[in-house]
């Protein structure tokens, strides 16, 4: 597997139009929100990680160059945004991850759930995540965009 890179990440370009005050600190709010419910998801097996993190370097670009620096240049965290920023890349090994996780949920919400059609609602959602996600490029190509903010 290849070493992520040591270069630092470039921050974003402050947007043609700054956003107002309120809107910036609620996109930080926002963003230090995700980013904690995605800690929390590391540890807690029904609460998804990478989705959170990923809203939280969104609204980061949005909000603080700073913390999105740190989040790209975070040695768990970093790569994948990076990644996912320069041409929506997902490694193989989250698709696998993805994919085991959301079928022991499936399992699970079938034994414990009282209405069987509420886990087979929510299969089939996770299944539509899982077909996109397993759609998505698993590698950068060589002339992948730089990012955008």
């Amino acid at each position: 597997m290849p070493e992520p890179s040591s270069r630092q990440p470039e921050l974003p370009s402050e947007p043609a139009t700054p956003l107002p005050l309120v809107t910036r600190w609620a996109l930080l709010v926002l963003a230090l929100l995700s980013l904690t419910l995605g800690v929390i998801g590391i540890f807690v097996p029904v609460l998804p990680t990478v989705p959170f993190v990923l809203l939280s370097a969104w609204a980061a670009a949005r909000s603080s160059p700073r913390l999105l620096a740190w989040l790209e240049s975070h040695a768990a965290f970093g790569p994948m945004l990076v990644e996912w920023r320069r041409g929506g890349v997902v490694r193989r090994r989250a698709k696998w991850t993805a994919t085991v996780v959301m079928s022991a949920s499936a399992a699970f919400m079938l034994v414990v759930l009282p209405h069987r059609w509420i886990a087979l609602l929510a299969i089939g959602c996770m299944a539509g995540v899982l077909i996109w996600l397993w759609r998505r490029p698993e590698h950068l190509n060589a002339d992948a965009a730089p990012p955008e903010t």
